[in-house]
């Protein structure tokens, strides 16, 4: 493992849990630092105070491996175990510490302060909810089965590799949303409307365009040098799937440039699917 440069900062997320919350409000807060590149190291599952040593010691060998202490991402609940990490020569952004003390005191009881309680399965319908969307967006995933388009929460429709599938499984994984997705095919311009299967779903449908230059880099990267990826098909395609999707009143948006948190952002908007409460 090479030092980090003047450019470079290594980042640490510890958690008693996954650490996918600390990840997560890490990456936001280091987002707004575009000049600095951020080498990242988990350190999950830190639930005993022999594990919080290893981590102490973990993160003091890379602050004298670098030559600068590193930043620290911190949910770790229990308060022993926190204080023992913090010992640490590190830079600490302790989350927990920030946002629940001051909900402590707006509301007038104390959290449970419960190890990995953020990513449990305590809520056995929300998990249950979670995992039958997934299952279902797995099922109706590039139009391989018409069966319970009625069951559906949004139905994507858009040019093969436009962004549909993982559209559709972040939807069920973050949010429980059944997602089926459906490819617009040559066919389908040729006839002049959409596959047969959609018409009677339509209030559920939500298209995704894409730039045919990128669609193109996509294409190639699968089948290189055929036909389908070809830059003239690929601006076939799109036109002829944009023309459809205007004709028929599918709101879309391109995924170009988009990621995939604001397209499900925007389809959670635009279709009204209440968001989970936690």
């Amino acid at each position: 493992m090479n030092a980090p440069t003047v450019s470079e900062r290594t980042v640490v997320f510890v958690s008693d849990g996954t650490g996918i919350t600390a990840e997560t409000l890490g990456h936001s807060v280091l987002a707004q630092f575009e000049s600095i590149r951020f080498r990242q190291i988990r350190i999950p599952f830190i639930d005993s105070e022999v594990k919080a040593i290893s981590a102490r010691q973990k993160i003091d060998d890379i602050a004298s491996y670098d030559g600068r202490k590193p930043i620290v991402f911190s949910t770790l609940v229990n308060t022993n175990i926190n204080s023992v990490v913090k010992q640490a020569n590190g830079v600490f952004m302790d989350l927990f510490l920030t946002f629940v003390e001051p909900l402590e005191a707006e509301l007038g009881v104390k959290s449970t302060h419960r190890i990995g309680r953020s990513h449990t399965i305590s809520n056995n319908d929300q998990y249950k909810n979670r995992i039958e969307a997934i299952n279902y967006a797995l099922t109706h995933d590039d139009g391989q089965t018409d069966k319970d388009l009625a069951g559906a929460d949004v139905i994507l429709v858009g040019v093969s590799r436009s962004g549909k599938t993982p559209t559709s499984l972040y939807l069920a994984m973050q949010y429980g949303v059944k997602a089926a997705n459906y490819p617009l095919i040559p066919e389908d311009f040729e006839r002049g409307r959409l596959p047969a299967a959609l018409p009677p779903y339509k209030a559920k449908l939500f298209g995704l365009s894409i730039s045919p230059e990128r669609l193109c880099e996509i294409r190639n990267e699968r089948r290189p040098g055929s036909v389908y990826a070809s830059l003239e098909n690929c601006k076939k395609e799109v036109k002829a799937a944009e023309m459809m999707m205007r004709r028929e009143g599918v709101a879309w948006l391109s995924s170009t440039s988009k990621s995939i948190e604001e397209i499900s952002t925007t389809i959670l908007q635009q279709l009204d699917l209440g968001q989970a409460i936690y």
